[in-house]
């Protein structure tokens, strides 16, 4: 059974009744927080229940007392028809109040989870974001959320429903027990229904939230790689494959129309008008010994109105609350993911101040299971050039990735200036280790921003400066604007040289200790890499460099070169040692050496 076979062995299963409470319970961790906004719109929501059983109330007693008997003045009228006006005017309010201070309350419950779905995300490690699609993920953060909001709309609701049918037993018990007794044993049918209803309907739910995130996922892949799609005509395939996924979304909201059509407003419905018809048999009823009076059976019908009418209101969003819950498991998912980046034990006062690296048989493996790397040993002396050259999937960016602390390494250690790396504050690391990725990142804004990266600390002079360095200086110079000129997200509007190039500056701004380049130079032209080796020779000086190379002419004049084959070092030394040797350096340099005649 493959992971996709399993995931959906998965949906199709429902949540037990006991997880959805504790999930219901955890949303209102979230609500807590603003106890001053919910205890006022509770507040207000149990006055207009209280007002709600009043009302009919009063009518009946105009009825029974003055209609009946004929004895009602004119102001007796227009006191009790100003009484009622009264009544449904404070009702308004009070409506009005509960509703303001709970959708205040939501969305500032809303706004914590977003808060620390974010937060979560950015302490979850490498190997998360390996696993989890990106679409998956924005789904949580976005589509989830909302659903939240109409959880906690529904909430609203249930507390409403719960004091009006509080109030509406207590007032038909008030008005005849043995009526209200009958009313009352229509209370465990619904809670039946309800428990089936929430049964049934989980396991769709939960299909329909996932499906939608394999949608998102599907659509964030063809945005992201449109031209590649194009390029290679795959326009047929990604259609019919969002064609199936949404085929599957509609086929499960369609499961979701009939329970929903089945179990909820016409059952509940047809449960009112039974109740209504067995209360109206009982007051009829010939063996009755006194005269109900017409007052009492206007008021009780009332009762049966308000005892109803939440209960259906309930039911007819009992579907964004089972929504509501899947949303919750899915977003307590990335809550509760143990993925963490790898950890610091930082030492007070411990900075990173001469920049020497040095790898003790250190061996790492991404999934626990296989190795990447087997035994690693170098030491790089500050100041110096470390080359790092292999094939594809021979470890490279392995050391890269275990010393940049992106994941954690199970064996050996890894030192800087004599001190292991975990010792060392993650802020410390990030200021003094500068990483220059093959694929650089454009965030939307300008030029200057994304050299400063927001930092407030770095100055306009220090930005030009870091340009003019790295040669980035001569395209910037020659755009409306120059360092304020606009970028759009990626940096579509740049060049992959240009876009490196600005990532240079970026890394080169922050004066770090430590430089590494991860292939860096790999995927731009020529004429631009010639630009990038100039700026790079002034870069590396008094900083010690990790470079990984694809092009051996780039780490030529490194003070030293390992060669990765398997995860494993087989070869060590200087380019003229290496190629003296004629292994595995020399055949690779002569490789691309014929190929550039």
């Amino acid at each position: 059974m493959n992971n996709e076979e399993k995931n959906e062995s998965v949906w199709a299963q429902a949540i037990p009744f006991k997880e959805q409470m504790q999930i219901f319970k955890r949303i209102m961790g979230f609500v807590k927080t603003f106890k001053f906004e919910m205890l006022i719109s509770l507040f207000g929501a149990f006055l207009v229940s209280v007002i709600n059983m009043l009302l009919p109330y009063g009518l009946q007693y105009f009825l029974d007392h003055f209609l009946l008997k004929q004895t009602a003045t004119v102001q007796i009228i227009i006191f009790a028809g100003a009484l009622y006006a009264f009544g449904s005017l404070l009702k308004a309010v009070l409506q009005f109040t509960y509703e303001f201070f709970f959708a205040l309350g939501s969305e500032k419950s809303l706004e914590s989870v977003r808060k620390a779905l974010y937060r979560k995300l950015h302490t979850l490690g490498m190997r998360y974001f390996d696993q989890t699609p990106a679409g998956s993920i924005v789904s949580r953060v976005t589509n989830d959320t909302m659903t939240l909001s109409n959880f906690l709309a529904v909430l609203s609701t249930v507390v409403i429903s719960i004091f009006s049918i509080g109030s509406a037993l207590v007032a038909m018990f008030s008005t005849n027990v043995t009526a209200g007794w009958l009313m009352l044993a229509f209370l465990p049918i619904l809670l039946i229904i309800i428990w089936l209803y929430s049964q049934k309907s989980s396991k769709l739910y939960r299909n329909y939230r996932e499906r939608l995130s394999r949608i998102n996922t599907n659509l964030n892949e063809s945005i992201e790689g449109v031209s590649l799609i194009q390029q290679f005509k795959q326009e047929g395939r990604m259609t019919n494959e969002f064609e199936d996924e949404n085929g599957g979304l509609m086929n499960t909201r369609f499961n979701m129309i009939r329970i929903n059509s089945l179990l909820l407003s016409p059952l509940t419905s047809m449960l009112y008008s039974l109740a209504l018809a067995v209360s109206l048999m009982y007051f009829g009823f010939p063996l009755q010994k006194t005269f109900v009076p017409a007052g009492v059976v206007y008021a009780f019908s009332q009762y049966i109105s308000q005892f109803f009418n939440p209960i259906s209101t309930m039911m007819d969003q009992m579907t964004l609350f089972q929504d509501g819950i899947v949303a919750g498991k899915r977003i307590f998912g990335i809550l509760d993911d143990t993925e963490y980046e790898p950890k610091q034990n930082p030492e007070a006062g411990l900075t990173i101040s001469k920049g020497k690296i040095e790898f003790r048989h250190v061996s790492f493996s991404y999934d626990g299971k296989h190795e990447i790397l087997h035994d690693i040993n170098f030491i790089v002396n500050p100041g110096e050039t470390l080359g790092i050259v292999g094939h594809t999937g021979s470890g490279k960016s392995s050391i890269i990735n275990v010393m940049m602390r992106f994941y954690e390494f199970h064996k050996g250690e890894i030192l800087i200036d004599d001190v292991d790396i975990r010792k060392y504050p993650k802020e410390e690391l990030r200021r003094k280790l500068g990483l220059v990725l093959q694929e650089p990142f454009m965030f939307y804004g300008d030029i200057s921003s994304n050299i400063r990266l927001y930092n407030d600390e770095i100055t306009d002079d220090q930005i030009k400066q870091a340009a003019e360095t790295v040669q980035a200086d001569q395209f910037i110079e020659k755009m409306p604007g120059k360092y304020h000129a606009k970028v759009i997200e990626g940096g579509g509007e740049l060049s992959q040289g240009e876009r490196q190039l600005v990532s240079f500056a970026r890394t080169l701004v922050t004066d770090p200790k430590v430089l590494v380049l991860d292939e860096a130079t790999a995927n731009v032209d020529t004429e631009t890499e010639t630009m990038i080796q100039k700026g790079l020779k002034t870069l590396r000086k008094g900083r010690t460099t990790l470079a990984i190379a694809h092009r051996l002419s780039t780490i030529a004049d490194a003070d030293q070169i390992i060669v990765l084959d398997k995860g494993r070092i087989i070869e060590k030394g200087t380019h003229d040692e290496l190629l003296a040797k004629k292994g595995y350096y020399y055949d690779l340099y002569t490789l691309q050496n014929n190929k550039n005649k």
